[in-house]
């Protein structure tokens, strides 16, 4: 396959790796908003718990080979068509093999092709160097078992008035330090890809999960976030009665929204960057500390629903202009 067909595949627009294109749904009267409340926090707890039993996925290894395939595999269980995007990347070792995992959940009516996008995105791998055992539990398998979740529910909702693209971004963790050549290697690849095909303004939002599963939860959204979705995350969690629980970071963040929001691409994360043995800490991050113990299907069900009431407000947006 010539890179410019993954390429293509990555972002779902061709869906040339499933074999066809699904036939456009009849366009709906209207778009009924997805009640949070259909989210099961604990079935994106198991998915995280089933991820962290394949063991260490670090970039580049059989573990996140098989990873990939274990999401790929999960996400067409649900219903939802899926590839795996193998792509080559400049790494500080030389050029080295990635594996993303792409979800699209197509649009309805006749002018899909021209509705807007939407991508929800989580990176999968584990940093490297840090012990043979190493879970990930937080940091990634919480944002990816939650990614899991949302994927169902969306698939299940019914025709909706944007496309949906899920993403599970391979090696976001940078071997040494963080360089155009070490780290966000899937993310910024996706990026491309959008940009490659024109594409990236047909994108309204990409919300990008990273480490939402801790018990003692405080979301720290980064300052480089675009400012538009950052009040519409702070809006959802004032609807879902858990504002306290969510906060704007001092700073900016080197994270997987950093190459779309390089693109000019609407980008938000929501990340828990104190995740700790006391409130403020952040020494549990990148160390053996990172396990299931410290995770909570109530803290990725609060990280959830928010996300579908900001969904809900996009889509409706959306679908307002569509009518018009």
């Amino acid at each position: 396959m010539t890179r410019h067909l993954i390429l293509g595949v990555l972002i779902g627009f061709l869906l040339a790796a499933s074999g066809c294109r699904p036939a456009a749904a009849p366009k709906t009267a209207g778009f009924k908003p997805i009640a949070p409340r259909v989210l099961d926090a604990d079935n994106a707890l198991a998915e995280a718990r089933a991820l962290v039993a394949l063991g260490p996925r670090i970039a580049c290894t059989p573990g996140a080979r098989q990873a990939a395939g274990h999401l790929l595999l999960r996400l067409q269980a649900a219903g939802v068509q899926a590839s795996l995007d193998a792509f080559t990347d400049e790494t500080p070792s030389g050029p080295t093999t990635f594996w993303n995992v792409m979800g699209v959940i197509p649009a309805s009516g006749r002018q899909a092709d021209k509705a807007p996008w939407i991508f929800l995105g989580s990176h999968f791998d584990t940093k490297s160097g840090i012990s043979d055992r190493f879970e990930g539990a937080n940091d990634s398998a919480s944002s990816s078992g939650l990614l899991l979740e949302l994927a169902r529910v969306l698939q299940a909702a019914g025709p909706l008035p944007v496309n949906i693209g899920i993403a599970f971004f391979d090696g976001e963790e940078c071997r040494d330090s963080y360089t155009a050549r070490d780290g966000l290697h899937g993310s910024r690849h996706a990026a491309r890809a959008l940009c490659l095909n024109r594409r990236a303004d047909q994108v309204r939002a990409v919300i990008i999960l990273d480490m939402i599963g801790d018990k003692d939860l405080t979301v720290t959204l980064p300052l480089n976030s675009t400012s538009d979705l950052v009040t519409r995350v702070f809006r959802a969690a004032e609807a879902e009665k858990v504002r306290a629980k969510f906060a704007l970071m001092p700073g900016a963040m080197v994270d997987d929204h950093l190459p779309f929001l390089e693109a000019d691409i609407p980008a938000v994360d929501l990340i828990d960057f104190e995740y700790g043995s006391a409130p403020g800490r952040n020494d549990y991050w990148h160390t053996p500390q990172d396990t299931l113990d410290k995770l909570s299907a109530e803290s990725l069900g609060i990280v959830g629903r928010v996300v579908i009431r900001v969904l809900n407000g996009l889509m409706m947006e959306a679908h307002g202009r569509i009518s018009d």
